[in-house]
């Protein structure tokens, strides 16, 4: 039977007229979708702004962006107070998206490096600003949307609701992780090699165009005043159980202890949040599944900006590997319906906490092959010296052989051909080292002749140092110089010049797929200074004579020896292998991921919803936000300490951390058992202090359909 309610006037044949869609839908979805853009973008391309533009290194960066996060996660409890006791939910996102907007603008303008602002306080305020306003707002978006729609007839729309806001998340996040590094680095601006203030400007204002489509949409919207905050009132129930306790429990003993509350809140509250708290024992293991997860926007980043993105007709960009994640989740989801959930059921594989269990596995399973990633990455990566050891590295510029006896460990007499290079990586020192040598030609010629004096090498510890032998004043002499073999941080090629020239001379490099050209000639100098420079196809000229052509890749750190002894001459040497390991081969371990979080984060979701009351869903879902805080904690915590001098090393210990804790997960899971929900006439709580707000908010902040980590 059709409730009187839903009867139109005028309806000729007495039948419920169709609810429209509502109208205000679009203007959430795309107000939804410019900032997920925002938001997204603007973190995609966080760590490497971090290191490469304020100098902070890969640890402080790797904090900086976890602290973040997990202070947005953390904002979600308290914009979900805001919104449900205070501005109600219209208003929270209104005044919580300009703090947001203004947070995104700190960041562009301390990026223009023109303005001379202080960059990084400019940055962590604009961090601040955001983590306030991005996470003010996430837990309000969703429901306010849900509130447009009457209920139950309007259910199916509702549905349809929730699947587009999820599109619309994805959708950002999956544009924004490909366009910002295009911005970032395709671009030039300020004078600088890439632009870092138009990948976050566009962002910034996709945000500005997200408050004024919300705002364009009011008239459209139904709006609710605030009414309390079932968050407050449980916290509120759980603290005068503890405080009455404290002074009753010899004299008014009670089967458990939040029946103490009773009294002052209710039979119904407090059965409710005993309810609650039975199913949050089973989130205590699940923040470390977000420590894996959301370094994939740090550590992850970090470990492609060491390999190969050259894939022929595409150069892939570090930051780019994230859009992995939102492709695969809209992939996955239908595969899982169809397909893998009906494939688990045959291996017995069907309980939610089963599904959940598994999804933790292949997370850790993830950081397994990342490990092994790591490793094979390792063969690529510069030996630079540690405490107890020195390099030397000796520079052969002359057109000629050279013979060199000395008491070096292990090179008592070697010969160093001409334009190459000789290194020795592991010098045993102490403080510092001296060693004598003698150098004489193996070939004939004037240009090669040397005093075969007693000579001396002198090396430092923690330090590489250099010689490089060339022609001065009619005679050969060895040049020292303090060298750096490290990577670039940002990724790309290093070089430097050694002249052996009469004359100081003008060396060009020219990039033959674009006009831009690099003078590196400095007066009165033989080693020039190190230059990053991108990876491509360069000409490199002397006094305007092309000398070599020469292809610098991404991570090498490259020696040109430029002589004119024998006639003009530039031979190139490989002081550090380029990255050799394709980007592509990270793909196995978002994949996995990917898996995992799908199976981890809906499924868990699910399961927590099913058990909880209905009063209780808004609180469930704050305490899961919270768990991704938690998560994001333990990795600020890991890289503050800096255990390892090697990644791998973390990677082994963040698999090792999600192996133990799924199996702790497992034991709660195995000794789980549901508490039952009793019914309750009006007349059980006449006497409570506060009515109970048994409003029912399941459709409204369900998060089955929305990413995990939106």
């Amino acid at each position: 039977e059709v409730p009187a309610a839903t009867q139109e006037a005028g309806d000729i044949e007495g039948e419920p007229k169709k609810l429209k869609y509502p109208r205000a839908i679009p203007f959430i979805i795309s107000n939804e979708f410019c900032e997920r853009f925002n938001y997204y973008g603007m973190r995609t391309v966080l760590v490497l702004y971090l290191t490469r533009k304020l100098d902070f290194d890969d640890d402080t960066a790797t904090v900086l962006y976890h602290t973040f996060t997990t202070l947005v996660y953390f904002m979600c409890v308290i914009g979900a107070i805001i919104a449900d006791s205070w501005l109600g939910k219209f208003r929270t996102i209104l005044y919580l998206s300009i703090v947001y907007t203004i947070g995104s603008g700190c960041i562009t303008l301390g990026a223009i490096p023109t303005w001379d602002l202080d960059a990084r306080a400019m940055t962590i305020a604009g961090l601040l600003l955001i983590a306030f306003g991005s996470g003010g707002i996430k837990p309000c978006v969703a429901a306010f949307g849900g509130e447009q729609f009457k209920l139950p007839e309007q259910a199916k729309y509702l549905a349809l609701f929730f699947s587009m806001f999820y599109f619309a998340v994805n959708s950002g996040s999956f544009v924004s992780t490909m366009v910002t590094p295009i911005l970032r680095e395709d671009v030039k601006c300020f004078d600088d090699d890439d632009c870092f203030p138009l990948a976050f400007g566009v962002p910034g204002v996709l945000m500005v165009i997200s408050i004024i489509i919300f705002i364009i949409g009011k008239p459209l919207y139904k709006i609710s005043a605030p009414a309390g905050n079932m968050f407050v009132k449980v916290s509120k129930c759980i603290w005068t159980a503890i405080r009455t306790r404290s002074r009753e429990k010899s004299i008014n003993p009670r089967e458990h202890w939040l029946d103490y509350s009773e009294k002052r809140w209710g039979r119904q509250l407090v059965d409710e949040t005993r309810i609650l708290l039975n199913v949050l024992k089973l989130y205590i293991p699940l923040p470390v599944f977000w420590a894996l997860f959301d370094q994939q926007g740090s550590r992850w980043t970090f470990q492609a900006t060491r390999m190969d993105g050259d894939l022929g007709f595409w150069t892939i960009k570090p930051d780019q590997m994230q859009v992995i994640n939102p492709l695969l989740i809209l992939v996955f989801i239908p595969l899982y319906e169809v397909a893998f959930y009906p494939l688990l059921s045959l291996i017995g594989i069907r309980r939610p906490l089963q599904k959940l269990t598994l999804g933790g596995i292949f997370a850790g399973l993830a950081f397994v092959i990342s490990t092994i990633v790591e490793i094979q990455l390792e063969s690529t990566y510069a030996v630079i010296p540690k405490a107890g050891e020195a390099q030397l590295r000796i520079f052969n510029g002359m057109p000629c052989d050279y013979r060199i006896q000395s008491n070096i460990p292990e090179h008592a007499d070697f010969t160093l051909k001409s334009m190459s290079m000789f290194e020795e990586k592991y010098l045993s020192v102490k403080g510092s080292a001296s060693y004598t040598y003698t150098l004489s030609s193996t070939g004939p010629g004037p240009n090669c002749a040397v005093a075969e004096e007693q000579r001396t090498f002198v090396v430092e510890e923690e330090k590489q140092f250099s010689y490089f032998i060339r022609q001065q004043n009619s005679r050969v002499d060895l040049l020292r110089y303090e060298d750096d073999t490290e990577k670039s941080s940002k990724g790309y090629p290093v070089f430097r010049v050694l002249g052996n020239t009469a004359t100081n001379r003008t060396v060009v490099f020219r990039d033959i797929d674009s006009s831009d050209a690099f003078d590196r000639h400095k007066n009165g100098s033989y080693v020039y200074d190190r230059v990053e420079s991108y990876p491509s196809d360069y000409e490199i000229y002397v006094d305007g004579e092309l000398t070599l052509t020469y292809t610098m890749r991404l991570g090498g750190v490259y020696a040109f020896i430029v002589s004119d002894i024998d006639g003009m001459a530039t031979t190139p040497i490989i002081v550090t292998e380029p990255n050799s390991v394709n980007m592509l081969w990270l793909i196995p371990q978002y994949v996995v991921m990917t898996l995992g979080e799908v199976m981890y984060s809906i499924t868990g979701l699910e399961f927590s919803f099913t058990q909880a009351p209905e009063s209780m869903k808004s609180v469930l879902q704050g305490c899961w936000q919270l768990t991704v805080a938690v998560g994001n904690l333990i990795v600020v915590i890991v890289a503050e300490a800096k255990i390892f001098d090697e990644q791998k090393w973390e990677f082994v210990l963040f698999a090792c951390l999600m192996f133990v804790d799924m199996g702790l997960f497992s034991i709660l899971a195995w000794r789980y058992k549901q508490i039952p929900l009793k019914n309750y006439d009006e007349e059980d709580d006449a006497n409570a202090t506060l009515p109970i707000d048994q409003k029912d908010q399941s459709g409204l902040d369900n998060p089955v359909f929305k990413k995990s980590d939106e």
